[in-house]
């Protein structure tokens, strides 16, 4: 247990990670980032964990996105080391010898929704939203939205998403092929523990096996190049009038004026 995490085991092997902001909506800053990395870290090398289900406390929010008020400040330097911090803890969730659940129950928008990609499985209530608004704060997504999302439903429907900041509830999500199913929210987490129970009933060593190879089938182009490059092009936005602008606005709750520069 930290400020910001919880770690709850379960029995057959389930692990419960919480992330515990929840009078900031779970939003992510540099030490919620920090805090949970240490901790898939220390559940990727318990023997005793199998399955690791990812939530968010509260609620309103898995995750309601990273943390604007403290991004806004950021220059170019800070905002490319953190989205490199962001994407360390995506890549972890994505290829660590365990199976990884993201358990979505309402806000899970820009950094929300790239740590559920970054799991094996999003399962959703009924409640759940999700997006990747991030051009209508001047920038990009920071943590491998740009990869993820088009590896999961299509390069054009992605393009669709990024470019529009379109928000959209656990229906359309299933439309999508994003999640497999919307559940009513007060049956969710029971069926998330049901689900999760069935997978740990079964050889870790062969998940992980297939997990391996899966993953590897899909990099038909390096995903280390493009978090790198992605967290370059993320970083260089902060030198841009739009961040400035889009943030501010964000933060004082009126539409930005964009400027294109």
């Amino acid at each position: 247990m930290t400020d910001f995490i919880r770690i709850e085991k379960q029995e057959q092997g389930i692990a419960i990670l919480t992330i515990c902001r929840p009078d900031a909506l779970n939003a992510l800053n540099v030490e919620v980032l920090k805090e949970l990395k240490k901790a898939l870290e220390k559940l990727a090398h318990d023997r005793e964990v199998r399955v690791i289900i990812l939530r968010g406390d509260g609620d309103k929010a898995f995750v309601a996105g990273a943390d604007i008020r403290e991004m806004q400040s950021m220059n170019r330097g800070q905002a490319t080391d953190f989205s490199r911090l962001g994407h360390s803890v995506c890549l972890m969730l994505e290829s660590m010898p365990k199976v990884t659940i993201a358990a979505v129950h309402g806000y899970a928008l820009g950094g929300g929704t790239e740590l559920a990609l970054a799991c094996d499985f999003i399962m959703a209530s009924e409640k759940a939203q999700f997006g990747l608004p991030e051009v209508s704060l001047g920038v990009i997504p920071g943590f491998g939205g740009t990869i993820r999302l088009a590896r999961a439903i299509g390069t054009a429907k992605a393009k669709e998403i990024l470019f529009s900041g379109h928000r959209f509830k656990a229906d359309e999500a299933q439309s999508l092929g994003l999640i497999r199913q919307a559940f009513p929210h007060q049956e969710f987490f029971n069926e998330v523990l049901l689900f999760a129970k069935k997978i740990s009933a079964n050889s870790l060593h062969a998940i992980v096996s297939a997990k391996k190879l899966m993953n590897e089938f899909e990099e038909t182009v390096g995903t280390h190049l493009k978090v790198d490059a992605e967290a370059h092009q993320f970083g260089s936005l902060f030198e841009s009038h739009d961040q400035k602008e889009g943030m501010s606005a964000f933060v004082e709750k009126r539409a930005a004026k964009f400027t294109g520069l």
